[in-house]
């Protein structure tokens, strides 16, 4: 491929792509993500095969061309704008279960548990009830009740730099819902496939585990249309031990949830335009129908200011905002 060329117009002629794969044009990504909310993309396409998108990513990486990988949407706010350059819709589902589970990044993740708990091998019960992606968990290191998903990773194929290549956990740079490709502080890379290392355990056991984090999450979450945990829990031990009704496990963790701040701030209800905070969950912020995006922000702002002023800490979201913002 030329580096010269300057758009993806020009590029798609010198792509092998499987010719069932279809390029449009302005499609609105609202119907694409978990929060029903976003303008178009200059260029959408589904990728149903790993080949396929390793070609996209490496193009776009040689060209320089803009590109946004969409999983399941789970985890992102594309603005009203939209989004510049090419979407690619990741919907490579391919996996090989075992003790080395090897799954494509568009696997859905809940899926995954489903399918690694029927062959009797545990480390994903925390997965159920968590939206989206394998590649979406991964990018932004998902986990709950004291698991992530870092702790299973033995290596990942990604193409960086136009290479498509195995690499191990060390290159993810993983910390707390954090990893290297959330931050974009490196060279331009996309994720393919993962290998986690699972353990053997009865299905008997794997299915109470599972079953108790599922009754916490429908007790908590929302049944509007959201993003998942909105923001990131805290990490201060300064502050975790001035909280007197913080739980003392969070107090001995240093762990502050961030729907304690929020649900301290009155932030429970609070609404602008068509999004809100829900009275279940003080850190799930909601499309009450017909939200923008500028409105899922306004409300992520208001809370954050107040949990600033409050307890002069400053939120920091676990949702990605994606597109274009003023």
């Amino acid at each position: 491929m030329s580096k010269s060329v300057t758009s993806w117009d020009q590029v798609f002629p010198q792509l092998s792509l499987n010719t069932q794969v279809c390029i449009q044009r302005n499609i609105p990504l609202s119907r694409y993500t978990s929060l029903r909310v976003g303008g178009p993309a200059d260029y959408f396409v589904c990728a149903t095969e790993i080949d396929v998108l390793s070609e996209i990513a490496a193009a776009s990486q040689i060209n320089g061309l803009p590109l946004l990988l969409l999983g399941e949407g789970s985890n992102v706010c594309v603005s009203d704008a939209g989004v510049r350059g090419m979407v690619v819709q990741n919907a490579c589902i391919h996996s090989e279960i075992g003790q080395n589970t090897r799954a494509d990044s568009g696997h859905n993740f809940m899926r995954l548990f489903l399918l690694t708990m029927r062959a009797e091998l545990t480390g994903l019960e925390f997965a159920v009830g968590i939206p989206g992606s394998v590649g979406g968990a991964l990018v932004s290191n998902a986990g709950a009740y004291r698991a992530n998903i870092c702790d299973l990773v033995r290596k990942v194929e990604v193409v960086e730099s136009g290479e498509r290549k195995i690499v191990g956990p060390e290159w993810m740079e993983f910390s707390y819902r954090d990893s290297r490709l959330r931050r974009g502080d490196g060279p331009p890379a996309v994720l393919l496939r993962v290998w986690l290392e699972l353990k053997y355990a009865t299905k008997s056991d794997i299915r109470a585990k599972a079953k108790d984090f599922q009754i916490q999450r429908l007790l908590k979450q929302p049944w509007q249309p959201s993003a998942g945990s909105f923001f990131k829990n805290v990490v201060s031990h300064e502050l975790a031990e001035l909280l007197p009704n913080l739980p003392a496990a969070m107090k001995l963790a240093g762990v502050v949830p961030a729907a304690y701040l929020s649900e301290a701030c009155g932030c429970k209800g609070l609404q602008i335009g068509g999004a809100g905070i829900t009275h279940r969950h003080a850190n799930f912020l909601v499309n009450l129908g017909h939200a923008t995006s500028a409105n899922i922000r306004d409300v992520a702002e208001t809370v954050k200011s107040r949990v600033f002023d409050r307890f002069g800490v400053a939120l920091e979201e676990e949702v990605l905002y994606v597109g274009e913002w003023s």
